[in-house]
């Protein structure tokens, strides 16, 4: 076998086309996106930057399946998803994609483990005991395995983020969409949380990130800025393929 071309060979994940956001209220019709095209390869690490309001948020959710588009086709692994009722979209999500938010999102009344294993116990493909695995194997990876019959109450803010990323990654989503994931952190924390994502994104994660930093948006592979509603720049971090759009 070539283990050259088959590291090469890489699925597209993510499509959008023609992708169109509006909000519309009795008065005031707002284009939040407006006709995105974009394409995301497994095993690709992207941020996502913009000023406030710009529409990188809205991007992040209609790439999540938490929204749905006003107009346009998303593939997300080949299968259409833009126009599949509720219950299909959140089981796709539940099996496909990982989140990580700003404000951690874990539930105070549970314990580390309890967290992860959550999302986990609603899907039907996945036993009790691969449960416990998935989310032990998981705390490994983040270095809070020692922390798994503690409450979030119990954990500092870099802690209770790790968590959030052990959550991410248990069910070995596709991607991993991550919304601001320093932003709660002071720089030591933050400085950890990114290397803990350049470790991922290394063992072969798909990870697209919306922030507001200019220092973490580098550390991905491609940076795309959005403003408007639209798509401005898609380019490398190398800076060797800038692309206006």
């Amino acid at each position: 076998m070539d283990t050259n071309n088959k590291k090469t060979e890489k699925r597209l994940l993510v499509e959008f086309k023609k992708i169109k956001k509006v909000f519309t209220t009795e008065t005031v019709e707002t284009r939040a996106l407006d006709n995105i095209n974009l394409t995301i390869e497994q095993g690709e690490y992207l941020s996502i930057t913009g000023p406030s309001g710009c529409g990188k948020s809205t991007l992040l959710s209609l790439l999540g399946l938490l929204d749905t588009s006003s107009e346009g086709d998303y593939y997300l692994a080949g299968h259409q998803v833009a126009n599949l009722s509720r219950d299909e979209r959140a089981k796709i999500r539940n099996k496909e994609i990982g989140f990580i938010f700003q404000a951690f999102n874990l539930i105070s009344d549970l314990t580390v483990a309890e967290n992860i294993e959550l999302p986990l116990s609603y899907r039907d493909d996945i036993s009790k005991q691969e449960r416990n695995t998935m989310v032990r194997e998981s705390l490994k990876k983040v270095d809070m395995l020692h922390r798994e019959n503690h409450f979030p109450s119990q954990l500092s803010g870099g802690q209770q983020q790790r968590v959030a990323i052990a959550r991410a990654i248990s069910g070995n989503p596709s991607i991993i969409l991550a919304d601001e994931p320093t932003g709660n952190l002071d720089s030591k924390n933050a400085q950890r949380i990114m290397a803990l994502l350049d470790e991922l994104h290394h063992e072969g994660a798909t990870i697209c990130m919306v922030t507001h930093d200019p220092r973490s948006a580098t550390r991905a592979q491609r940076m795309i800025e959005v403003f408007d509603g639209k798509i401005v720049l898609d380019q490398s971090t190398d800076k060797l393929s800038a692309i206006a759009v």
